[in-house]
């Protein structure tokens, strides 16, 4: 069942854990000052827990301030699809804001901890903060680039080719926000998770990792994920992770 926002806050905006991090902009004094009563609380998923389902009206919007979830589309056959990956500083639910109703699914990769927003308050930000609304825009234009490329990678990549492209894709996002140990990230996600973004059987998707293993290009064991070459697994993608900027948040 989805999940329900809860009445909880850990963490005041003023004292945002993701403002600590180089890849986020600060927000301005006003900026902070209407953000800050924006947020209405916090939600804690547990790993698992949908947060949104696909056809559902939901009245927050929400932006992670920790853990890993994923978005996806379930076929009437049962077969899954994952779109992409959300993680701190993401933004989800607002498809269901602007249209309507949620076109895909929102699940908890593992724990999460979410800033709780009101869907009915985001006319006010447009009108008030040209500045925010720029940051909504980018987001969702952000968004938008990253599904090009998945769907590039699935339709025109080869099977090693995609998994090297989503690893890379993976550690870049999380690099960004200081997940990794230099070139190790522990991670959630299983091969499952990996055969249902790449489009690919779980079988294929096992040989396809190991063949990257034995060539030493990567390692992947109890979820900890170390790039060995990443010189290497670049050539093989066919894709390298644009340079870090400062992106925004909300």
């Amino acid at each position: 069942m989805p999940a329900n926002p809860t009445p909880t806050r850990r963490y005041p905006c003023e004292k945002c854990p993701l403002q600590g991090l180089e890849a986020f902009r600060e927000f301005t004094a006003d900026e902070l000052e209407f953000v800050s009563h924006f947020k209405t609380g916090e939600l804690v998923a547990e790993a698992g827990t949908t947060i949104f389902a696909e056809g559902s009206h939901n009245s927050h919007l929400y932006t992670v301030l920790s853990g890993w979830g994923f978005r996806f589309k379930m076929l009437e056959n049962g077969r899954r699809q994952i779109l992409n990956f959300a993680l701190a500083g993401d933004m989800i639910g607002l498809q269901g804001s602007l249209l309507g109703e949620m076109q895909h699914s929102v699940e908890a990769l593992s724990d999460m901890l979410l800033c709780v927003f009101e869907r009915t308050r985001l006319p006010e930000l447009y009108r008030r903060f040209p500045s925010l609304a720029f940051d909504v825009t980018w987001l969702c234009s952000k968004e938008e680039q990253i599904l090009d490329e998945h769907l590039l990678s699935v339709g025109q990549r080869s099977a090693q080719a995609r998994a090297a492209y989503l690893l890379l894709f993976i550690f870049s996002r999380a690099e960004m926000r200081g997940l990794t140990q230099g070139k190790s990230l522990t991670m959630p996600l299983t091969q499952q998770h990996v055969a249902d973004t790449l489009g690919l059987s779980l079988v294929h998707t096992n040989r396809v990792l190991n063949r990257l293993s034995r060539g030493r290009i990567i390692s992947w064991q109890n979820r900890r994920l170390q790039i060995v070459n990443r010189k290497r697994l670049v050539e093989i993608a066919g894709w390298e992770p644009q340079h870090r900027t400062e992106r925004p948040y909300i």
